[in-house]
């Protein structure tokens, strides 16, 4: 009777880890002390940083460019509805924030080195 290979239906291991796809590896998008790199090393130079050399690999030649999330669009209306999105949106607002020093990453985890005053009096 069952003579066939057997085989599991689709999506059957769809819940064990070491089978599921890793998609965030590859489309991750830029984080925001990069992007806030790249702006200030434009506004250093005076070119603006969403100019590109006509390229095919890219959407729409890479012509349509967002600075702020740093994807690449396939055209005008593409990039003006992008502009209109809530991602968008967010991602201006996190970036208009200070961007994260060392100093402020040794604060943050208790690395200081602060000078504090004797707790006892000296003796002399």
């Amino acid at each position: 009777m069952g003579t066939g290979q057997y085989s599991r239906k689709k999506g059957a291991r769809s819940k064990i880890k070491k089978y599921k796809k890793k998609s965030w590896l590859c489309h991750r998008a830029k984080d925001t002390d990069q992007i806030q790199d790249e702006i200030e090393k434009a506004h250093e130079t005076g070119k603006p940083a969403d100019t590109f050399e006509y390229d095919d690999e890219l959407p729409g030649g890479g012509q349509f460019y967002c600075v702020e999330t740093g994807k690449h669009f396939a055209d005008a209306k593409a990039l003006a509805d992008h502009k209109k999105s809530r991602y968008y949106k967010r991602r201006c607002k996190e970036l208009k924030e200070e961007k994260y020093s060392q100093q402020t990453a040794e604060w943050a985890s208790g690395m200081t080195k602060e000078v504090l005053p004797p707790a006892h009096g000296m003796k002399k």
